[in-house]
């Protein structure tokens, strides 16, 4: 680079204290009207750039990484998933993409556990009785009446960083914690966590109460929960989704909801091509199914840190080093 000072692009406005330290830093164009680009008024943007900042609603495709322009050597991504991004077409043209994983756990932890509560403790559905005139008919034995959290078994989906996180509170809320995943963690985890290892998720879904994914989205796990999966849990079970959409058959899903099969589903993300299901959307509105917008990570404690990691991925980059959380195609391993 010729400048003083690398020129990045920052596709979404990120916390206040994160684009402060970015333009302390770097020569920054941000996108000032938060409304996500298309790919022409992206492409445009990075005439002359160094880094582009992306999130998960820029479509970054092959496509679009073989217009981009020849300056571009880093895709310095705002958030831990990177769906959004052809990493082998970015792998090939010589672009390093990186990531924020690890400083988002604790507060998706605690919105998986929160959604987890919402479904058997009715909680959306009682929090809008008031909403109605202002008055309810008063406290009775009969009112209202959910399913306790404690006793029932969770099945984990990914017993990664945040699939740990979560075992751990729910473990303190008196659940059984069963897992499943590419491998098996070690015996002293499973003893910390008084975890049961399950070789596939058909074989587990037999014996939880609840479901709960905490697994990326590859090749491999499309569609991972599916209609005949879930015919394999116990009636009554529900499924609680804050990873990714592609995990789930959401069709299966809201029918075996409307069937009575599932007596619910907590769901923080969805199928972004083509909105939230229609079939879900009629569920939550009959109080069956939990919506929330994808809040996982939304927290300013946990954005301002993740725009700080943004940050030295891309110092570190541009210093010549391998950055941190550098994300390679599947099957490739750091050199």
């Amino acid at each position: 680079m010729t400048r003083d000072r690398a020129r990045i692009v920052v596709s979404r406005r990120l916390p206040e204290p994160v684009e402060a330290r970015m333009a302390a830093l770097f020569e920054v164009t941000f996108n000032q009207s938060d409304a996500p680009l298309d790919s022409t008024a992206l492409l445009s943007a990075l005439n002359g750039a160094d880094v582009l900042v992306s999130s998960i609603t820029d479509r970054i495709d092959s496509g679009f990484i073989a217009q981009m322009p020849s300056g571009v050597k880093l895709i310095a991504q705002f958030g831990n998933g990177f769906d959004n991004i052809n990493i082998e077409a970015a792998h090939a043209a010589g672009i390093t993409v990186t990531n924020t994983p690890s400083v988002l756990t604790e507060d998706t932890a605690d919105m998986a556990m929160a959604l987890m509560l919402s479904v058997p403790r009715r909680v959306t559905e009682g929090a809008r009785v008031l909403l109605k005139d202002g008055t309810w008919p008063g406290w009775s034995p009969t009112w209202m009446l959910g399913r306790r959290l404690g006793g029932k078994a969770l099945g984990i989906v990914g017993l990664g960083r945040i699939g740990t996180a979560v075992a751990r509170r729910a473990k303190a809320f008196g659940l059984s914690i069963h897992y499943c995943g590419r491998t098996r963690k070690a015996p002293q985890i499973e003893e910390a966590l008084g975890a049961t290892y399950w070789a596939s998720l058909e074989e587990m879904a037999e014996h939880v109460d609840i479901v709960s994914l905490h697994t990326p989205h590859t090749r491999d796990t499309v569609n991972i929960l599916s209609a005949d999966c879930m015919k394999r849990l116990k009636p009554g079970a529900f499924v609680v989704n804050i990873s990714r959409p592609e995990l789930v058959d959401e069709d299966a899903l809201a029918d075996l909801v409307a069937s009575g099969h599932l007596s619910g589903a907590a769901l923080d993300v969805f199928e972004h091509k083509r909105g939230v299901n229609p079939k879900l959307v009629e569920l939550a509105r009959a109080d069956k199914v939990m919506l929330t917008p994808h809040m996982g990570s939304a927290t300013l404690e946990a954005r301002i840190e993740m725009g700080e990691t943004v940050i030295v991925n891309i110092r570190t980059f541009l210093d010549g080093h391998t950055p941190p959380h550098r994300v390679l195609p599947e099957g490739r391993s750091p050199l």
